[in-house]
């Protein structure tokens, strides 16, 4: 069965202003996620990649034209299955003011049982986006043939949740992993199981030097800006 790279989208304006910005429209790429989404081309250039594969957002469209630009006539589709997560009334919303919430615990601590007030739940989440994962693998596979390459630019929790998928970890368990903007998480597919060959790859270790402030005990939902 095919590779699939997943990328997260370039940091975006919604990041560096610590908002949730969910499906809000017009939320674009920052200086710094244009610099991220430019260096992709060169970072994939080793790659035959047979499809791209995007959510319908705006952020992960900018993130992947250089790539595009790069390799014109590259086939690309729109999935509206691997959109970020509906946080419902929650988007938009700064995250400092979500701390405070009663269901931020539960979405620390037990994400499974988690559904956002006029959004949607972390189990349908992930189960959407592991469908249409299944079905990609299927297509791909089938157009493209089994040693095939192709890649899904999605957002932070919905990659997490893709991971802990493809490990057989719990929905529960998924606020451990953690991806960075821009980068690129690699899961190998095969008939009897996945493997996870890479995880958060964005070559560049500025995000691990200590910082003044202690690091975050809790997730940040929808994925952190990564380094400053």
């Amino acid at each position: 069965m095919p590779t699939l790279i997943l990328v997260r989208h370039g940091r975006s304006t919604a990041n560096t202003s610590a908002v949730l910005a969910g499906r809000t429209p017009g939320v674009a790429l920052d200086e710094r996620g244009l610099e991220q989404a430019a260096a992709l081309p060169e970072r994939l250039a080793d790659l035959p990649i047979a499809e791209v594969v995007t959510s319908p957002l705006q952020r992960c469209r900018e993130t992947l034209q250089p790539l595009l630009d790069a390799r014109p006539g590259l086939p690309v589709h729109t999935e509206d299955r691997i959109n970020e997560c509906d946080y419902g009334d929650w988007s938009g919303r700064k995250l400092a003011e979500l701390t405070d919430e009663p269901l931020m615990q539960v979405v620390q601590a037990h994400p499974s049982a988690a559904a956002f007030p006029g959004g949607e739940s972390m189990r349908s989440m992930q189960s959407r986006a592991a469908e249409a994962v299944r079905e990609w693998n299927a297509r791909v596979e089938r157009d493209h043939g089994a040693d095939a390459v192709y890649l899904m630019c999605s957002h932070g929790d919905i990659i997490k949740s893709l991971v802990a998928e493809a490990l057989g970890l719990h929905l529960d368990l998924f606020q451990r992993i953690s991806v960075e903007p821009c980068s690129v998480t690699v899961i190998r597919y095969t008939r009897l199981r996945p493997f996870l060959v890479r995880l958060g790859d964005t070559g560049d270790f500025a995000s691990l030097v200590p910082r003044e402030e202690p690091p975050a005990e809790d997730a940040t939902v929808g994925g952190d800006a990564g380094a400053r």
